[in-house]
């Protein structure tokens, strides 16, 4: 066995490059440090070049205060800065760089070459050469003021590091985006990206971060940017969120900034989807640029070599006023606009109250019919057992842990055969319009909704609803959609009293193994639905349901649930929401419509369905202008 070796010191050369790897892997991180380092320094004009990716030249000049002569070679010295100097500053930190590593690091992997002039020296500048880490040359320099810092040779002394990088295209890319999050954060500062030549973007002084997004973004996304604008709790939250019906599968265009410092968090990022939450379908990303700026001391953003991960004092006022900076935003962004001289605010933000009743509301009644069971004899979810039966013959009353072994119960079934199965669909039936309707004709005026000023005209392919607003835009409403929200939303205020409706015969369905697995996990959740379930043998006695379903879909339901649709209690909900909607297809009754319209209205998170499709678009001027080709 080998000796163990020697503890020892490593020589300098070696420690330079352990250090230089952890600040510096790859061209786009020379960039980000310089150019930091030229935003740190006032610059109003900051030019930026790359050859061959980055790896045969970088070149950073700005026009800012420049570094005086005779600190340029501590500027190359590692643990060398002018922004701290005690403990103190570092939990104040009010700059881009601090750590004073940037340019030592740069120079251990790289041949540089260092210029600065500042704008006391009468003529000329400085310029000091280093090849990977050794000073060879210092001397005058004629230039303007400012700073021009060339970076060659990039990792020519650690071979290893080139096996990781990717190829020249790859490379520029990852550095441009270094540049673009960097000149967002900096409207006041003009920047200029070119790459081998040539310019690729040359960025004024001045502009909005929505035109400097513009020249990077898709015109689409960028037309649905939502202004954001919250403070809570001493945290600032601004910046742009895009409107959940342009966002797109891309999941790298949620751009995160703390005190004007591009971050990669976990925390800000969660805030940020979780704001979208019930917006976006599965396979969608939210598009958002956020900044958050708070007091230094709030902040910590010594924990990363590179600076992109920061640490929060107080995580949840962060996280909070983040999300609640977005969904205010994306509220009162709304497809649905308050009507002419009402207020947006109270329109959009202010927490829906229950409707009064409507008078269409009988054609649009979902809940159990009187004739398919006594509606004294439904029992409340909330008395059904948390845990499935245990033993022959148990009944889901009873306590313990499931027995997929148990038989089943003895217990009498009535032969009498469910007339409900039979029955046509609620929105197929023949109800004769209430008295209430007749009567209430005159304050409707026809199909005029007239508390929010919009005048239903009809329904589409049996799938859409449409009506035009008072300011002549129109709006199509997916029925199947309005109606699962509406489901959704009522369930979930509802969930601790619903109602589980007893069959007349109990029904049977086999389970697979997983299926029974699964059925055990979320066996209290069933129970809050409405479910009354019993194991028997290789499978479940389904004895109640809840009220919405009739017995094909309770069975429907159950099967798609325990095929893995759901997880937990709300996916669940979501689940019924969808078996329990009106489909597309099905025909709709002008008082049927009109009440799922009004009932919709008046429904929390309207906007969207529990999936996070869109319930409603809008067709104005400028779309209707498209599509008849009229923009010309």
């Amino acid at each position: 066995m080998d000796q163990a070796r020697p503890i020892r010191l490593l020589p300098p050369d070696l420690r330079n490059r352990i250090n230089a790897g952890e600040v510096v892997d790859r061209p786009a991180g020379v960039i980000k440090e310089l150019v930091e380092n030229s935003l740190d320094a006032g610059a109003e004009r900051i030019e930026a070049a790359i050859e061959r990716g980055g790896l045969a030249r970088i070149t950073i000049q700005d026009d800012g205060s420049g570094v005086p002569a005779d600190q340029l070679e501590l500027a190359v010295t590692r643990h060398a800065t002018s922004k701290i100097s005690s403990d103190e500053d570092l939990f104040n930190v009010a700059t881009l760089g601090f750590r004073g590593e940037a340019l030592p690091s740069v120079a251990a992997v790289s041949k540089l070459s260092f210029s600065s002039r500042t704008r006391q020296d009468a003529d000329t500048g400085w310029r000091i050469v280093s090849n990977f880490g050794e000073i060879e040359e210092a001397g005058p320099a004629a230039m303007n003021p400012g700073t021009r810092a060339e970076v060659s040779d990039l990792f020519a002394n650690v071979p290893a590091r080139l096996k990781f990088l990717k190829t020249e295209a790859a490379e520029a890319r990852r550095s441009r985006e270094a540049v673009f999050r960097l000149a967002l954060a900096h409207p006041e500062t003009a920047f200029l990206w070119a790459v081998d030549g040539k310019t690729q973007f040359d960025l004024p002084q001045g502009q909005s971060l929505q035109e400097r997004l513009s020249l990077f973004w898709p015109e689409a996304v960028c037309e649905g940017l939502i202004p954001v604008e919250h403070e809570q709790a001493g945290v600032r939250v601004a910046g742009l969120a895009g409107s959940p019906n342009t966002a797109q599968a891309r999941a790298d265009r949620i751009l995160l900034y703390v005190r004007g410092r591009p971050v990669s968090d976990k925390l800000l990022m969660g805030a940020v989807k979780n704001a979208y939450k019930g917006r976006l379908i599965s396979r969608e990303q939210p598009q958002a640029v956020i900044f958050v700026d708070l007091p230094p001391a709030e902040v910590d953003v010594n924990v990363h070599p590179a600076k992109l991960e920061v640490r929060f004092r107080r995580e949840d006022a962060v996280f909070s006023a983040v999300r609640t900076a977005i969904v205010r935003a994306l509220d009162k962004a709304s497809t649905l606009r308050p009507p002419e001289g009402a207020s947006d605010e109270a329109f959009v933000l202010a927490p829906t109250r229950p409707a009064p009743p409507s008078p269409y509301q009988q054609l649009l009644d979902v809940r159990p019919d009187p004739r398919r069971a006594d509606p004294t004899s439904q029992t409340p979810a909330a008395d059904l057992p948390d845990a499935p039966p245990t033993g022959p013959g148990s009944s889901s009353f009873d306590a313990g842990p499931p027995s997929l072994g148990a038989t089943p119960s003895d217990a009498s079934f009535s032969a009498e055969p469910q007339a409900f199965d039979a029955e046509q669909p609620y929105w197929e039936r023949d109800l004769a319009v209430p008295a209430a309707v007749r009567d209430d004709a005159r304050t409707y005026n026809g199909n005029v909704l007239l508390s929010h000023g919009l005048n239903y005209l009809g329904q589409i392919a049996n799938a859409y609803l449409a009506l035009v607003e008072t300011s002549g835009e129109l709006l199509l409403v997916d029925q199947h959609a309005a109606h699962e929200r509406i489901l959704f939303e009522a369930r979930r205020r509802a969930a601790a009293s619903a109602l589980a409706r007893p069959l007349a015969m109990p029904l049977s369905m086999s389970l697979h193994p997983s299926e029974a697995e699964r059925l055990q996990s979320l066996w209290s959740a069933f129970r809050s639905l409405g479910f009354d379930l019993e194991i028997q043998n290789a499978g479940v006695l389904v004895r109640a349901c809840p009220g919405e379903l009739d017995a094909g879909q309770a069975l429907n339901y159950l099967r798609s649930a325990l095929d893995g649709q759901a997880d937990s209690l709300e996916e669940l909900w979501v689940l019924m929401s969808c078996r329990a909607a009106v489909k597309a297809g099905d025909r709709l009754s002008r008082g049927e419509a009109l009440s799922l319209l009004e009932t919709w209205l008046q429904t929390d998170n309207r906007e969207h369905c529990p999936h996070g499709r869109p319930v409603v678009v809008r067709l104005g001027e400028r779309e209707l202008a498209k599509m008849f080709k009229r923009t010309g």
